[in-house]
This record gives structure tokens, C-alpha cells and sequence, in this order.
């Protein structure tokens, strides 16, 4: 999914607050120009849409800034909000139009039905559910789909076991667990007898 979205270059004297009375949200945009950064606003109600359907760190968002003029793809990255009356208080975008490759963090999304669960009774553990991958900006995937349905009980799947789409590179620890097939509650027991006696 992409985004199109249109700001305003900050005023260098323009207080926070002021803008936000004034039905704007103060946001930054880094790497557009290299390791510079530079102070935007967008409507409030632009803001919201935006926070609502876009992913931290995994929806390209096509942005433009109309007074500079800048144009150009970025990842939302961070959101920040009112503590309690959970308002937006600020935005952070990244440019990555001029990047080779980005990491970005996807949700997993598990597909099928366990053998082990099916059958054997166990039970589904799921350590993660989201992982962060390297790619290039055009090549990011909504999700990564992982088949589970050929675990069987004791079987565990790990990060670097999964299958990738097409030049996508799982970012971090290859032996950590994802999801793993055990034993339901009630028949530890008789597992742990069994593994004694082998």
C-alpha cells in the first residue's frame, strides 16, 4: 500500500503548540538531502488518515513537500502522541527515494494449520509476530507468510529457516524461535517419561 501526502516547510520561529490550535502537527523529515533534516507541518486531519492507515516503519508513504519543492517516497517512523488524551503531538518521516535498500519492520502472518495441533494435540506457540527485513524501497511486502501447517509436535520454526519473497533478507538473529509446536498443558508428563526412557 502507498500513500500520497502533502506538507508544508516549518517556519523557523513557529511554536509547536501554535500549530497544533491552529490545525496543524509539526513533523520531520530526515535523509531527504542527504544527513540533513528538515522541520514540515501537515493538516491535522491529513495526519490522522495517515496514522491510521499507514504502518510504522512498513508503508510507503509518497511525500511531498510543496514549498521547498520536494517530492519524493518515505517510511512514517515514529508517531508520537498525547499521553493520556492520545492526540498527535508529532510525526517522523524517512526519506528513502535515494536509497539501495531499507529495513523496515513487517508483520508475519501465519497460514494453515499445524500438524502437530491438528493431530498430535499440541499447542501453537508464536515467540514473534513481526520481524524486521532488508529490501529495496519498492520491493517492500505488506507481510511475510509463513506456512506452518507442516509442524509437527516439538518441531520449531526459526528466522533464518523462513522463506523470503524475492530479494527481502531477514535482519538479526537467524536461531531465534518464531513459532514452535508443544506439548499441551496435561501431557508434559508422559513427555518427560518418554524422553527418559529413549
Amino acid at each position: 500500500m502507498e500513500l500520497t501526502v502533502e506538507c508544508k516547510k516549518r517556519l523557523d520561529d513557529s511554536k509547536s503548540n501554535a500549530l497544533r490550535r491552529q490545525g496543524q502537527i509539526p513533523a520531520v523529515l530526515y535523509g531527504h538531502d542527504g544527513a540533513n533534516s528538515i522541520a514540515v507541518t501537515l493538516d491535522t486531519k491529513t495526519a490522522e488518515t495517515l496514522v491510521k492507515k499507514a504502518v510504522v516503519n512498513n508503508t510507503v508513504i509518497q511525500l511531498s513537500v510543496t514549498d521547498l519543492p520536494w517530492n519524493g517516497k518515505a517510511l512514517l517512523r515514529e508517531v508520537q502522541c498525547h499521553p493520556w488524551k492520545r492526540n498527535l503531538y508529532h510525526l517522523s518521516f524517512f526519506s528513502i527515494g535515494s536509497q539501495a535498500s531499507v529495513e523496515v519492520t513487517l508483520p508475519l502472518r501465519f497460514i494453515g494449520e499445524a500438524v502437530g495441533v491438528k493431530v498430535g494435540r499440541g499447542t501453537l506457540d508464536t515467540n514473534i509476530n513481526e520481524i524486521t527485513v532488508q529490501c529495496a524501497p519498492d520491493k517492500i511486502p505488506n507481510s511475510i507468510d509463513i506456512d506452518i501447517s507442516t509442524l509437527e509436535l516439538g518441531d520449531a520454526l526459526h528466522v533464518n529457516e523462513l522463506t523470503m519473497p524475492e530479494g527481502v533478507r531477514a535482519v538479526g538473529e537467524g536461531d531465534r524461535v518464531v513459532v514452535s509446536v508443544l506439548q499441551s498443558r496435561g501431557s508434559g508428563a508422559d513427555s518427560d517419561e518418554s524422553e527418559d526412557a529413549e
